[in-house]
């Protein structure tokens, strides 16, 4: 009994600090909130029409739209003041994409006899390969062997070209499986990706026909060349090492290959597999091509104040990278300018840095400021930082990473607009990972708000069984999974997410600002605990696994 009334006790008084601590940080006229209100509605648009301006072309990866938005960064930190943190005393952690892709010029595709045109009709992955066999049809080509899901087993492809399509599924899974079954058991024996189970099986190409997203958005596919981007020393976008000759082909050309038979899977959800009828065939020519570009993270460091915590450091971080262009798109609007995804996130951590290095007081432990590329390409920049860490900043002494990615838009009550349903409330933040990892780390963000704007934290997907897997797709997961307690704010997806309309003049600054304070106030809060804030929660699968 009194043991149990001693942990109360250190329980409640732990509850208490931290209650007291975080009325310190917002209390009116303290440092932290005097440097807090520095941060601007004005100030953060005047950033982000710089950032989200036509001129930077979209900030793709790599791109020079991208490398000025990094220039701008590096440029005001070094005017703040703000200590360089990434490699040989600069602001810049280098990187070189490794660009792959098809060669159209040479690479082909005979089907049945028919010789198809590049780019109209198909176009190739970067994967060089050569084939010239039967076709079969092999469904989406998934395996789970826990679900007793193998589209492959009901036909042999040992030495055939297999015809995959995986529906009207958005996702291209079949009917029982979900992205979520994939985080546990093997990969290549408990479940496999389609060219994974094909391959296994002794297939010696793959003719992917295009899902119906690919087809509505064909000629920016096809202008890729079916090809993506990685980072030197990553393998980020290579699914377990499994490559076939593979092309997609457009549902338009593939329509005639199911003429004669008995069910057509372009009109049949979930067709099974079959053999064609009429030893129907292909030839597949894939020619690859590889291009080796720089870019950069962008890092910057503000030392904290105590002379011992000054060692340990919270990580704010932010995608400045978008999409790019699409010359294709319809409409005169051609360049996908990302001001909230995330040019609001990256004019945040801009704004809260300069507030910081403006401000005389600081908290005790160091901030870095990190700006990374190719979020859009698969957590590629933040894979790297976390990979292989500027000297400034080694991983093991990282406390808490706190991610910004889309902050600039909400749903007012009057929207009604279903493509806006997902959008979090004009006086509310998708709160995500906070409560996942970490007891302190949800509870000083928690309290933060409370002490200060008392906005509501919804945390709606702070779970890693949300279907929407928002946790899993954005940069704080490489902090994550190298065990650093994580928190993600978010205003969720939109009508213009992904697309041109995604411009400055839609940003509610007055709801960034309030926000961006909040998110200052709690860094303030993590710098000044006295104790780093530990992973004590069961962590999911993913997390766990590495």
């Amino acid at each position: 009994m009194k043991r149990r009334f001693i942990g109360l006790v250190l329980l409640i008084t732990f509850v208490f600090q931290i209650g007291l601590l975080a009325q310190t940080v917002t209390k009116k006229g303290s440092p932290a909130m005097k440097a807090a209100e520095a941060i601007t509605a004005d100030q953060l648009k005047d950033y982000l029409y710089f950032i989200a301006d036509d001129a930077m072309q979209g900030r793709d990866t790599p791109s020079a739209g991208l490398d000025v938005a990094a220039n701008f960064i590096a440029f005001n930190l070094k005017k703040w003041g703000v200590k360089p943190a990434g490699d040989t005393g600069s602001y810049f952690q280098r990187m070189w994409v490794i660009r792959k892709s098809a060669d159209p010029t040479a690479s082909s595709l005979v089907l049945n006899g028919q010789t198809l045109k590049y780019g109209d009709d198909f176009f190739g992955a970067a994967d060089d390969g050569m084939a010239n066999a039967p076709i079969v049809f092999g469904g989406s080509g998934w395996m789970h062997k826990a679900k007793g899901i193998d589209t492959l087993a009901g036909v042999d492809v040992k030495g055939k070209i297999v015809v995959l399509y995986g529906g009207s599924s958005p996702n291209g899974l079949p009917a029982g499986l979900t992205f979520n079954d994939l985080q546990s058991g093997k990969q290549g024996e408990d479940w496999a990706t389609p060219v994974q189970n094909a391959a296994m099986k002794g297939a010696v190409a793959i003719i992917n026909i295009a899902s119906p997203r690919t087809q509505t958005n064909w000629a920016r596919a096809s202008q890729g060349t079916g090809g993506g981007v990685q980072i030197e020393n990553l393998r980020a976008n290579q699914a377990g090492g499994a490559t076939l000759p593979t092309v997609t082909l457009n549902q338009n050309a593939a329509k005639s290959l199911f003429d004669g038979e008995a069910v057509n899977p372009l009109t049949t959800a979930d067709a099974k597999a079959f053999a064609f009828s009429g030893n129907k065939s292909a030839n597949i020519t894939v020619k690859g091509k590889t291009t080796k570009i720089p870019t950069q993270n962008v890092v910057g460091m503000i030392e904290g104040s105590d002379p011992v915590l000054k060692k340990e450091m919270i990580v704010l971080s932010a995608h400045y990278d978008h999409v790019g262009v699409n010359p294709n798109a319809p409409g005169d609007d051609k360049i996908w300018n990302g001001a909230d995804d995330d040019g609001s996130g990256t004019v945040a951590v801009l704004s809260i840095a300069e507030a910081l290095a403006k401000s005389a007081k600081k908290p005790k432990r160091s901030m870095v400021f990190l700006w990374v590329a190719g979020e859009e390409k698969g957590l590629l920049g933040s894979e790297y930082f976390a990979k292989f860490p500027t000297p400034n900043v080694p991983m093991k002494d990282v406390v808490t990473n706190i991610n910004i990615d889309m902050i600039g838009r909400s749903r007012k009550a009057d929207n009604t607009d279903p493509r806006d349903k997902d959008l979090s409330g004009e006086h509310e933040i998708f709160v995500i990972g906070s409560n996942m990892m970490s007891t302190t780390l949800g509870r000083v963000t928690d309290t933060v708000n409370k002490g200060y704007l008392n906005m509501t934290y919804n945390l709606k997907y702070d779970d890693p069984k949300d279907t929407n897997r928002f946790f899993f797709r954005s940069d704080h997961f490489n902090f994550a999974v190298n065990g650093v307690p994580a928190v993600f704010f978010f205003n969720g997806v939109h009508r213009d997410y992904h697309g041109a309309g995604d411009h400055p003049d839609k940003i509610d600054y007055a709801r960034m600002q309030k926000i961006s304070r909040t998110i200052f106030l709690t860094m303030w809060e993590l710098g000044d605990l006295k104790e780093r804030p530990k992973v004590d929660k069961e962590l999911p699968p993913e997390l766990r696994q590495r």
